[in-house]
């Protein structure tokens, strides 16, 4: 059975909580809400998008350390355009006209406010966001309301530690943006890699330092996304700066044949760890899992952004 740790940290002064799995050590992050074969890389656009192709998994092989790539499972990650860095704040002040982000001032020498990490969102903003951003571009949104696409018909206020209420699904198919499944978060993490082989601690590299933003260089605080290296798929900060929201619910894959992930549950999974993260509790890596309530925000949450491609 996998350990779960319930760690409550203080950070900045504030108390900020996280439920983490998957190597032994701390989460990283907290809620402060008030209530097979590697892949090609591809180039980024314009936009910061890159192409990658997608792959399955058989399960033949479980992946050493991954609480996802497990034995007995079977996993299709379709061909993906991903967004190379963190929604930054400026990014979402232009969609959402309102940026709630905590590190606002005092940027590091040489980096800007507007291309810092958004932070001190929900998963409930995260998503509006994507379908206000797919709405924009002339993208079919990805979210439904019970069936309603349109967010100003969702009843819900952005930034306020508050639920969207009604069901909520995602069309896979849609062109339009989303967060990444779980699964397809770790599988862009590992570079596209599904095998045993070459596999590194953090996204990128086995040195924490060159790739990630974390809380012995970070100085306290978010930093400019895409400064610091990217791993093989052309992806920054995969590993640090914020944790990064994902589609599914936090709970452990279930021990059916084949495990399959939770339907429901009360928290969704956060990956990747953050600047307040610690090397020694691996918060950062690849395999780590961690999560909070949909309604959680803090300064240590972020998210990317990803939209299915058909070729």
């Amino acid at each position: 059975m996998k350990k779960v740790l319930f760690a409550l940290t203080a950070v900045l002064g504030l108390s900020l909580a996280l439920v983490a799995t998957g190597c032994g050590g701390g989460g990283g992050g907290g809620s402060d809400d008030d209530d097979t074969p590697a892949a090609e890389s591809g180039s980024s656009d314009s936009t910061g998008l890159v192409a990658v192709p997608g792959a399955t998994f058989d399960g033949t092989t479980a992946i050493t350390g991954s609480s996802v790539f497990i034995s007995g499972r079977t996993i299709t990650i379709p061909n993906l355009m991903v967004c190379d860095h963190e929604v930054t704040q400026a990014e979402y002040q232009s969609v959402m006209e309102s940026n709630p982000s905590n590190f606002q001032d005092n940027p590091a020498s040489g980096e800007t406010q507007a291309n810092r990490p958004v932070e001190y969102v929900s998963w409930y903003d995260a998503i509006m966001y994507c379908n206000r951003r797919s709405d924009g571009e002339g993208k079919t949104p990805c979210y439904k309301v019970n069936g309603n696409a349109d967010t100003n018909q969702w009843g819900y206020t952005p930034h306020a530690g508050n639920s969207i209420s009604g069901s909520i699904t995602c069309d896979f198919n849609a062109n339009g943006y989303r967060l990444p499944t779980e699964a397809e978060w770790e599988y862009l993490a590992r570079g596209g890699n599904l095998t045993n082989t070459n596999q590194t601690t953090y996204s990128g590299t086995g040195d924490i330092g060159n790739l990630a933003w974390y809380t012995t260089n970070s100085g306290s605080k978010t930093h400019e996304v895409k400064k610091k290296t990217k791993n093989s798929l052309d992806l920054y900060d995969m590993s640090g700066n914020v944790w990064e929201w994902c589609w599914d619910w936090y709970d452990s894959i279930s021990t059916s044949t084949p495990p399959t992930d939770a339907a429901s549950g009360s928290l969704r999974v956060l990956r990747g760890g953050g600047w307040s993260s610690d090397a020694s509790g691996c918060s950062c890596t690849v395999s780590n899992r961690g999560g909070d309530n949909p309604s959680g925000r803090s300064f240590n949450y972020g998210f990317r952004v990803v939209s299915s491609r058909s070729e």
